[in-house]
């Protein structure tokens, strides 16, 4: 593992919603440009951009239609040309969002794909006669109903694992590989520093979920070509490069992570898992606004660091995109004080685990989710899609049953504008902003915060300090203490003589530690401004102690 991606923060951006320039209402490149000083004093080391190609509007950016060209209403090529130039001036490496799975159905290539059976490019996506009259077979899309939609042109169905609009690569085909890799190369050509690949697990699907036999629902992620695509890819386009890797793997374990992110550098760098955030989910499916069992969720994080120890490396994330703000998941935004000390709390145990963490826009201020009304004002095509599966067409779940999850678990609570100032839309934009401002934010932004030194934001500065300043953060292996506790995470690191001790509290209530977890040696951190009582914590409170 290099020793700048063992030390580096990652700070994803969500364009879109950063920062708007135009006064369209929509955050565009140059927004991103006029924030790196930002960026800088919060002291991160890269930048994980989400989609900026242009694309069609189906999913978020998520549905490209020119992997070489910017969506419009981000800016140009140009703009970006000068963001990348002023991020590297700064010390910052840019990732791109690497969307290779499916593209959008308005691709130059899938439109010659659907001109005809015999067209050159047909067999660069997933085509299947009808069976029996109906669909190939019962495979069902991400966002609700049928993976297959027909098209009246050629009688044949094509494969969509997300939306309608979002048609899926078929990476069985050499062609469709080169055509990747050549796009890859073209960007780290101009000066990329790497790319985090969307649902990279998915590309490589076992034959019986394309096949045309009428069979159910099948598991298409992790398929047996897994390793020799991610290897091919390693060879053709990143090795020689330093460059960082990760791959998006819902459904992975730790000895599947070594299939795609060994230690070796032979395919990726690390991998994105999902098992924390699916700690909170209910019987069926996601949706449920039940609070997560905390000895769970310690269960699947120490598994992680310690199956993955001297094997492969970790992503450490409580939020990105997909996921609602984890002040409001895992933490308490109830007040002000609890919304402040959790949000610390949370912070600190995540980023001094070994593995790279990532700071999801507005998670260092301690943006929380927003209060949505009704299904009118959700933009999500998957919490729009689940509502009228699960309420409208199945009834498994009441209007206000949904909504509290939707409030609780929906991708928006993310995508609302980050919280700039106590102004209009929050400095966001002059104009009207594509998506509502969350109303808390006269409270929390940037401004209150950045000089403020017992802000969420200058807390946040000094965990990324420590990972630079301290090995063991890096390095340490790790020891989960009080496994089977309610309130309290509390862990240690070791590394080369020195231990590292953190302990915090997952709840209103004070929480006795035990003998292993009592606070002692020299307090680097802490979210109350005294050291208080060895033995216990305070309600939300986090210590990291040098021991």
């Amino acid at each position: 593992m290099k020793e700048w991606i063992e030390r580096a923060v990652v700070y994803q951006i969500y364009p879109k919603s950063f920062q708007d320039t135009n006064g369209d209402g929509i955050g565009d490149l140059r927004g991103v440009i006029s924030r790196l000083d930002y960026l800088k004093e919060l002291g991160v080391d890269v930048v994980w951009l989400n989609p900026v190609y242009r694309h069609s509007g189906a999913d978020g950016g998520y549905d490209i239609s020119d992997y070489r060209a910017i969506a419009p209403e981000l800016g140009t090529m140009e703009d970006f040309d000068e963001l990348l130039a002023q991020a590297h001036a700064r010390g910052i490496r840019i990732v791109m969002d690497l969307v290779v799975n499916h593209t959008s159905t308005e691709h130059p290539w899938f439109i010659e794909s659907r001109r005809d059976k015999t067209n050159d490019k047909r067999d660069f996506y997933v085509w299947r006669p009808p069976y029996r009259g109906g669909v190939p077979n019962g495979e069902q899309s991400m966002f609700s109903g049928s993976a297959w939609k027909l098209d009246e042109a050629t009688g044949e169905y094509y494969l969509h694992m997300f939306a309608e609009k979002q048609a899926d690569l078929n990476w069985k085909n050499p062609r469709v590989r080169e055509a990747v890799y050549e796009m890859m190369r073209w960007w780290l050509d101009k000066g990329v520093d790497g790319f985090r690949m969307d649902v990279i697990n998915l590309i490589a699907k076992p034959d019986e979920v394309t096949a045309c036999d009428g069979g159910p629902h099948r598991n298409g992620f992790n398929g047996p070509m897994q390793g020799a695509y991610l290897s091919e890819m390693n060879e053709r386009v990143l090795k020689g490069r330093d460059v960082l890797t990760v791959g998006e793997t819902g459904g992975v374990t730790p000895s599947e992570a070594l299939v795609y992110a060994p230690l070796d550098g032979s395919r990726l760098t690390m991998i994105f898992q999902f098992e924390h955030m699916d700690a909170d989910a209910g019987p069926k499916h996601k949706w449920t606004d039940k609070r997560v069992s905390l000895p769970k969720l310690k269960q699947v994080m120490a598994r992680w660091q310690t199956e993955l120890r001297g094997r492969a490396w970790n992503s450490l994330y409580w939020n990105n995109h997909d996921q609602p703000r984890v002040v409001s998941r895992f933490g308490c935004d109830a007040d002000e004080e609890s919304r402040t000390r959790s949000a610390k709390m949370l912070g600190a145990c995540l980023h001094m685990m070994q593995g790279t963490p990532y700071v999801y826009q507005g998670e260092e201020l301690g943006m929380t989710n927003y209060p949505f009304a009704s299904i009118e004002e959700s933009l999500d095509v998957e919490a729009i899609g689940a509502y009228r599966e699960l309420v409208i067409e199945k009834g498994e779940m009441t209007p206000e049953q949904m909504m509290a999850a939707i409030r609780f678990k929906g991708r928006d609570n993310a995508r609302t504008p980050m919280q700039w100032t106590a102004g209009k839309n929050a400095g966001f934009t002059s104009g009207t902003p594509w998506m509502p401002v969350n109303p808390n934010c006269e409270r929390i932004n940037a401004a209150s915060q950045v000089g403020d030194p017992d802000s969420v934001f200058s807390f946040y500065k000094r965990l990324i300090a420590l990972r630079h300043e301290l090995p063991v953060v890096c390095r340490g292996d790790f020891t989960l203490l009080m496994p089977q506790d309610e309130q309290v995470f509390a862990y240690t690191r070791q590394y080369e003589g020195e231990t590292l001790l953190v302990a915090c509290n997952f709840s209103g209530k004070t929480a006795a530690l035990d003998d292993a977890a009592k606070t002692r040696g020299k307090r680097l951190l802490g979210n109350y401004p005294d050291a208080g009582d060895a033995g216990a914590l305070r309600p939300w409170e986090t210590r990291v102690y040098l021991l």
